[in-house]
């Protein structure tokens, strides 16, 4: 059986609906929503009310904790290569896997095996090495 866990949102229980009513027709009362899986805030909140919330109680703090942007980052034609497939683009009815760099339109074909590893690093030129044989330019 999957472990129950309770909603993240600081107010979740002020929300008046029914499935977070509890108790006795005489002593009703609202309790934080339960649930075994969330869709929000990765899985830690049961809606965008309180994804939002805990956002407002919380996202301050989170920042400071892991440091504010000093400077803009900068999408380059060295960093911008992704792995991507396109489904059934393939006369099979296949996936068609590749590396794209999304500056510059450039596609590199890659098979179903590199494209599943996830050691797999990409370098600036697009070319896929493993994370032991990597070595960073700068």
């Amino acid at each position: 059986m999957s472990q129950l866990k309770y909603c993240q949102g600081p107010k979740c229980h002020m929300y008046d609906t029914k499935d977070r009513k509890r108790g006795p027709k005489d002593n009703k009362r609202n309790e934080t929503r339960r649930r075994s899986s969330f869709y929000y805030l990765n899985g830690n909140a049961c809606s965008m009310t309180c994804q939002a919330d805990w956002f407002n109680v919380y996202g301050s703090r989170a920042l400071q904790h892991f440091g504010y942007i000093t400077e803009p980052k900068v999408l380059t034609r060295d960093n911008a290569w992704r792995k991507g497939y396109d489904w059934r683009s393939r006369e099979d009815g296949g996936y068609q896997h590749y590396v794209e760099n999304y500056l510059t339109d450039e596609r590199i074909p890659l098979t179903e095996e590199q494209y599943n590893n996830d050691n797999a690093i990409i370098d600036n030129q697009g070319r896929l090495t493993t994370r032991e044989f990597y070595t960073p330019t700068i």
